[in-house]
């Protein structure tokens, strides 16, 4: 079966998540092009679990909707949640330090991309991307 499952807890899981990836969308017939956006788009969202959550969880796997294939990614957590998802999505915005554009980059990667944060409880971000 082409879904992939990875435990995120450090870079080395980023890695091997990204990698993961890359094979399903490749499998998929997913252009080079649109592998190289999947692949960042995981990479940007797994350091996310990393950095403010210390664990979570990314599968990667197929979908059929409508009749039109694409890859579906769902990385969740059980950290501290997002307090403020419309200025998580803000470019620039970074409570960490950084430059801003790990979450409202890995949307403009994908075709959909919904947030569900619940403070204290955890995040869960689900990513789509069509086979072009």
């Amino acid at each position: 079966m082409l879904e992939r499952e990875s435990s995120i807890e450090n870079e080395f899981d980023i890695v091997a998540a990204r990698r993961g990836a890359k094979e399903v969308a490749n499998e998929l017939g997913f252009s080079t092009v649109d592998q190289v956006r999947i692949a960042t788009a995981i990479s940007e969202l797994a350091r996310n679990v990393v950095l403010y959550a210390r664990m979570g969880s990314i599968v990667v796997r197929p979908f059929c909707e409508g009749g039109q294939q694409g890859l579906e990614i769902v990385v969740a957590d059980k950290g501290p949640g997002i307090p403020n998802v419309e200025l998580a999505m803000t470019d620039g915005y970074s409570t960490s330090g950084g430059l801003g554009a790990g979450l409202p980059g890995a949307r403009r990667l994908m075709d959909t991309f919904r947030i569900d944060s619940q403070l204290g409880q955890g995040t869960t971000i689900t990513a789509r991307k069509w086979k072009a």
